[in-house]
């Protein structure tokens, strides 16, 4: 607060300059960097705060942002500050470039310059800065892959792209060999080129978690085109390959329904074998009643991947070019996600903590109350003022607040004094009782 003192200006008026707003912390997306091995042993940051403003109106310098860089495929979640578990998703950054706000700076107090009306010509109070925000996010790679080979354990995924790019997994006759997703970049006779993920095996149930389905199946979500490998065979415990099919189908389905409508390549492995020609074509039979597409392959002879690395490469840069026409970019993104966390802020939040207690919360509400000086008389009028105007008095009155209810914000307590009906003072407990007997005298009296 301040105002212009100069000689010959008696009436200088006021002249408080603003503080500088603190600085973002930005999360964005960089494709050069392939983990979060970054944020594994550092785990707090924070951005420059903004400095204090002065009289003759000069204002504060804004702190610097702080930008955190992830791998593009990172997903960033909020976490509960109670219980530490996601609250919702703040933002999926697949996109290089794609960035979102995940702490906003506090915004700078507005000197009394700002507060001048018709009638209130020389306002003798400022807002205070907002105070740093403090919370834990969490930060989710999943791969970022064009295609995925998915199926049971060992029906081959492994030997499938180890033969077909220069990825080297752990190839073992065992289930369960692959327990992180590999990655390798197979390229096509037409030069075409894509990113594969061998994803580990599945099992029934995967969809609620067995055989730790939900870590393996939530890197399916991006893939683009499924690579159902099936082992004709039936493995050492004599599996039916049909049914193997509509079990796998059946999981991607239950976890996710939109992945039951993703394109899918359906690959009969080990085909190489004796005694198999009859399971490849019943199983060729189920494929084209899905409308997928059928390859009979050999991982261990290479008989047939050309063939497949070749379709596959087709089918991917179809789909590709498909969503590049749907797919925002980086930028426009970007711009979704700040809207969508400028929409959380202006949210105002009521809740009942006891029968004339009310509890509201949110971001731009309780910005009002942290920036208000409650040692001066004005400022606390004008935060009055800016309550009805932000919707808190309405969404008090929808919710069934009546005059006299206490209203809680952060650490502070106010009286509501709403337009709605005047609270009725309950009569005390044994008062209550007195009533209820005389009431049961009576009708017993009547009876």
């Amino acid at each position: 607060m301040s105002f212009r003192r100069e000689a010959f200006v008696p009436k200088g008026g006021p002249d408080g300059g603003d503080g500088g707003r603190g600085g973002d912390v930005v999360v964005q997306a960089d494709p050069q960097l392939s983990s979060l091995i970054d944020y594994r042993y550092k785990h707090h940051f924070r951005a420059e705060r903004g400095t204090h403003g002065q009289g003759a109106r000069r204002h504060g310098r804004d702190g610097a942002d702080l930008v955190l860089r992830v791998p593009v495929g990172t997903v960033v979640r909020e976490l509960d500050a109670a219980t530490q578990t996601p609250a919702y998703t703040i933002a999926d950054l697949t996109q290089p470039g794609e960035r979102v706000v995940v702490a906003p700076g506090g915004a700078g107090g507005r000197g009394n310059i700002h507060f001048v009306t018709s009638v209130r010509r020389a306002p003798a109070f400022a807002e205070k800065g907002e105070p740093a925000r403090e919370h834990w996010i969490e930060l989710e790679m999943k791969l970022m892959a064009d295609a995925a080979l998915v199926g049971m354990p060992s029906v081959g995924k492994s030997s499938i792209i180890a033969r077909v790019s220069a990825a080297r997994p752990k190839i073992a006759d065992y289930p369960f060999t692959t327990l992180v997703p590999n990655l390798g970049v197979a390229r096509a006779a037409s030069g075409q080129s894509f990113v594969l993920a061998d994803v580990p095996g599945l099992i029934e149930g995967a969809s609620e978690g067995r055989g730790l389905g939900h870590q393996f199946l939530r890197h399916i979500e991006r893939t683009a085109l499924i690579l159902h490998v099936v082992d004709v065979t039936g493995g050492y415990e004599g599996r039916d390959a049909e049914q193997d099919y509509e079990t796998i189908n059946a999981e991607l389905a239950a976890y996710a329904s939109e992945l039951a409508s993703r394109p899918q390549i359906v690959v009969a492995n080990k085909c190489d074998l004796p005694g198999t020609e009859d399971a490849a074509e019943r199983l060729r039979a189920l494929a084209e009643r899905d409308g997928h597409a059928f390859f009979a392959v050999s991982a261990a002879t290479g008989e047939g991947l050309d063939a497949l690395v070749s379709a596959t490469a087709a089918e991917v840069a179809r789909l590709r070019a498909a969503g590049a026409g749907e797919g925002a970019g980086a930028e426009e993104a970007s711009e979704r996600w700040e809207r969508e966390r400028q929409r959380r802020e202006r949210g105002v939040h009521v809740a009942r903590e006891e029968r004339h207690a009310w509890r509201v919360s949110g971001a731009q509400v309780e910005r009002m109350v942290v920036q208000t000086d409650w040692d001066n008389d004005e400022a606390v009028a004008y935060l009055q003022h800016r309550f009805a105007r932000s919707g808190v008095d309405d969404a008090l009155a929808r919710a069934g607040a009546v005059s006299g209810d206490e209203v809680r914000i952060l650490e502070l307590a106010f009286t509501y004094e709403g337009a709605g009906a005047e609270r009725v003072e309950e009569p005390p407990e044994d008062a209550r009782a007195d009533d209820e007997l005389a009431a049961r005298i009576a009708d017993e009296g009547e009876a």
